[in-house]
């Protein structure tokens, strides 16, 4: 257990790097329905909300690094589910390549953020 622990911060230890992050018009969220399998992407601008099944998934805000748009994606969601009445089921930041360190945890449905939309450079 300690071996792990030290192990993960290790890992995770480095020079902390701020970057600039750029706001995207939108972002493409990918909803799994674990029941039946099925798989759906939502391309959402920021403010829009698509539901499906009970879940409203609300893209808040999708941001990029602006010096490598490419490297990594993060989209604050705020995810309702029409069962729950005491507030959403998640609100928070889902980074593209990493859905894991901040997850819905909901019995039926996955979400993850896929990547937010970079306008195409003019060069």
């Amino acid at each position: 257990m300690i071996r792990a622990l030290v192990l993960a911060l290790t890992l995770t230890a480095g020079p902390a790097v701020a970057q600039d992050m750029t706001s995207a018009s939108g972002g493409l969220v990918r909803v799994l329905d674990k029941l039946t399998g099925v798989i759906s992407d939502f391309d959402l601008a920021r403010g829009q909300s698509q539901t499906l099944g009970r879940l409203t998934v609300l893209l808040d805000d999708c941001r990029y690094p602006t010096e490598d748009p490419p490297a990594e994606s993060a989209a604050h969601l705020i995810i309702s589910d029409t069962s729950v009445t005491t507030g959403p089921v998640f609100a928070g930041w889902m980074i593209a390549t990493s859905p894991a360190l901040s997850a819905l945890d909901h019995p039926r449905y996955d979400v993850w953020v896929l990547n937010c939309d970079i306008p195409a450079s003019n060069g």
